[in-house]
């Protein structure tokens, strides 16, 4: 997509704040015509749709337009882009599935319309509910059947008629529409979000509703004091067992969860609850499903991908999208603003970024050098639409929130668009599960090196903001385990017990690992990034994987669930874990540690085996040593003044043995000790986190 800004000289194109991102980081300079020359094609995109379409945002609301609709005076209007057929029909229980009879006529650019006037007592031709298809003629002369790209309601059928999904018209009469009670949710301070997945939100072995989750799992998220929630799977997928990564329907919300007006209800509860609702949404590939997907819309291998091998990742077995077409454009960025107006999501976590950037879509990817940002492996097509993504969320909602889920650590992904950045507000910290999950699988307790520890909880670029987590919803699948199960493992099924007379290796097993469970998640939380993320039942340490029903494992929705008995029951020790994820999240709420400066690191002591930082005005102590216990331990602190204990991981309410007492008070000594200005003397019992607040003092 070449334009008159992309064909200038890049050191002339105008970059808004390009100087700031410049003199943020000098190693950068080199690399400043490649930044003009993104932002060239950045321009050239805009330009040409405006251009094309008016505005960016008569673009963005092509959704409006495209697919099928029933307009209020009984029309029923068609519009399609298949520019690889030779012609196009609609069929469907209105016209007794005839292939031929309603014709599209074939438009300019590769679009097809098609009009269907009202009924004689004016009522549409089609009813809410009733069922269509596409139907493309190729060039061959064959007539094959297709689901509208823009399909806003598809389903599953009954078993014993088949498996491909169906498109259904979604036009419910005014009284069954639900009506948003509440607006856009505003952008919290500090972001503390929980990811959940609403099919698995239910004790019981089933599918989970959009009712359900409204009524069951919300209150949950608010009372554990999390201020968003990331719904995953919400696009629909013909196997459920993706996880909503195999998107099939990307205008349609799932139906196997309910109905669209049910998803809308879920939302609106949130906002009135105060959750801000980040859709996951998965624009970086698409299912390969023919017959119900979007793969071979028009009879060929390109229409909304890249054809031949550029059009299909290796790993994924999926199509990927060809973010230079115009037509792509607007299906992906209508699909943004479709969910935003539509159903009120506030924010978005774009998946799979990595494998956007980079033409080997990241496989084996290795990232030695800033030339491997800025080289002939960077695809600049994904990027310059990621730019265009961001961008145009943020214009339609200036309290959007964009999230990126990318491992190679581009530079400027985090950065405005005028800036030369993609505009991302955020990135996953995907290096921090990997090191826990290393530590936990390769090296025993007494290995664990506190340096490399605080070395992957704060690599990261300066005032690029990072979310940070302790294990990723991955790691709950089947095949893997989640920081619980590593820790604990079988044990878990016969130990937690309140009142467990378990002793010995049990014993031990168990008490290591809630002790250990609560320290990777406080460090995490409160020292690797600028947001944290939790996935849905980590936090009272699910005892049992997820896997979604399969022929392997008979169909079973046994373990496609979550199993809330487990925290709600007070004879077990799963609620330990539960209150502790709730007062970590308390007290963010109230000192504010994610949206504060970077933490200062005072402390990393191999053989102590000890970490200490500063952050928002509090101390955070962190001893993971086995076995070692220090009295009078000496930690440096630059406000002076008197300090209490806030958080103690080892308090009797966590499943911990109250080994510091929180009622003494510590005075700071005015020394200079490990860079700091003031050190103060505090009893440190072996794993064991500890938060410390000044009572008074001065700077």
């Amino acid at each position: 997509m070449g334009g008159k800004y992309s064909s200038m000289n890049p050191m002339e194109v105008h970059v808004p704040n390009i100087q700031e991102l410049m003199s943020r980081d000098s190693y950068l300079k080199p690399y400043e015509q490649e930044f003009r020359r993104r932002y060239a094609l950045y321009l050239d995109y805009v330009d040409k749709i405006s251009q094309g379409d008016g505005s960016l945002n008569e673009f963005t609301k092509s959704y409006e337009k495209f697919g099928v609709h029933v307009r209020p005076d009984g029309t029923v209007t068609c519009l399609e882009w298949a520019p690889g057929a030779k012609a196009l029909y609609l069929a469907g229980d209105f016209n007794n599935w005839n292939s031929s009879s309603h014709p599209y006529t074939r438009l300019e650019f590769g679009k097809w319309q098609l009009t269907l006037p009202p009924n004689a007592d004016g009522s549409a031709q089609l009813s809410h509910l009733s069922e269509i298809k596409i139907v493309v003629e190729t060039h061959s002369g064959e007539k094959v059947f297709r689901l509208s790209p823009w399909a806003t309601y598809v389903v599953q059928p009954p078993e014993h008629e088949g498996y491909l999904f169906k498109q259904k018209i979604w036009n419910p009469p005014a009284a069954e529409r639900y009506t948003f009670k509440h607006p856009h949710a505003k952008r919290p301070r500090s972001l503390r979000i929980y990811e959940c997945h609403v099919g698995i939100g239910t004790n019981e072995p089933k599918i989970g509703s959009y009712l359900e989750f409204a009524q069951n799992v919300i209150p949950r998220v608010v009372d554990l004091g999390y201020n968003a929630i990331q719904v995953m799977a919400i696009m629909e997928h013909a196997y459920y067992a993706s996880f909503g990564y195999q998107v099939t329907s990307y205008y349609a919300a799932s139906s196997r969860f309910g109905t669209p007006e049910e998803l809308k209800q879920l939302i609106d509860v949130a906002h009135e609850k105060g959750l801000y609702v980040l859709l996951d949404v998965v624009h970086s590939h698409a299912s390969k499903n023919v017959l119900d997907g979007l793969n071979m819309f028009d009879g060929t291998d390109a229409c909304y991908f890249h054809s031949g091998p550029r059009g299909s990742h290796p790993l994924w077995d999926s199509r990927l999208f060809n973010y230079s077409e115009y037509e792509v454009l607007r299906f992906l960025l209508s699909n943004l603003r479709f969910y935003m107006d539509e159903y009120q999501f506030d924010g978005f976590r774009f998946d799979g970024v990595t494998s956007m950037l980079y033409h080997s879509r990241g496989v084996g990817e290795f990232i030695g050098h800033y030339d491997d940002y800025f080289g002939m492996n960077v695809d600049t097509e994904a990027l310059v639409y990621l730019m265009l993504a961001n961008d145009t969320v943020h214009k339609l909602n200036p309290d959007c929130v964009t999230v990126a889920e990318e491992v190679s650590g581009m530079p400027a992904s985090c950065r405005p668009v005028p800036e030369g950045g993609q505009g991302f507000d955020f990135r996953l910290g995907m290096a921090i599960p990997d090191k826990w999950i290393e530590l936990l699988k390769k090296y025993s307790d007494e290995q664990w090196n506190m340096g490399e520890i605080v070395h992957t909880l704060t690599n990261r670029r300066w005032l690029e903001k990072t979310i940070a987590y302790a294990e990723s919803h991955d790691q709950a699948l089947v095949g893997d385990k989640t920081i619980a199960f590593w820790l604990m493992d079988k044990e878990m099924y016969w130990h937690m017990s309140t009142a467990s007379s378990a002793s010995g290796d049990a014993a031990l097993i168990i008490d290591r690992g809630i002790a250990l469970h609560k320290m990777i998640r406080l460090i995490t939380h409160t020292l690797g990034g600028e947001a944290y993320l939790n996935f849905m039942g980590n936090e009272f340490g699910h005892p049992e994987w997820l896997d979604f029903p399969r022929q392997g494992n008979g169909n079973s929705y046994h373990y496609a669930r979550r199993q809330w008995h487990l925290v709600d029951d007070p004879a077990l020790k799963y609620k330990f874990l539960n209150d502790f994820d709730r007062a970590m999240n308390k007290l963010e709420e109230r000192y504010g540690w994610l949206s504060a400066d970077n933490a200062y690191v005072s402390w990393k002591h191999e053989s102590d085996k000890v970490i200490a930082f500063e952050r928002a005005d509090l101390l955070f102590v962190f001893n993971f040593h086995p076995t070692q216990s220090f009295t009078d331990y000496k930690i440096g602190v630059d406000k002076a003044g008197t300090y209490k204990v806030l958080l103690d991981s080892d308090d009797t309410q966590f499943g911990g043995h109250s080994r510091v007492d929180a009622n003494c008070e510590h005075r700071t000594v005015p020394e200079g000790w490990a860079n700091r200005r003031n050190w103060l003397s505090l009893y440190l019992p072996s794993r064991t986190a500890l938060i410390y607040y000044p009572l008074s003092g001065q700077n």
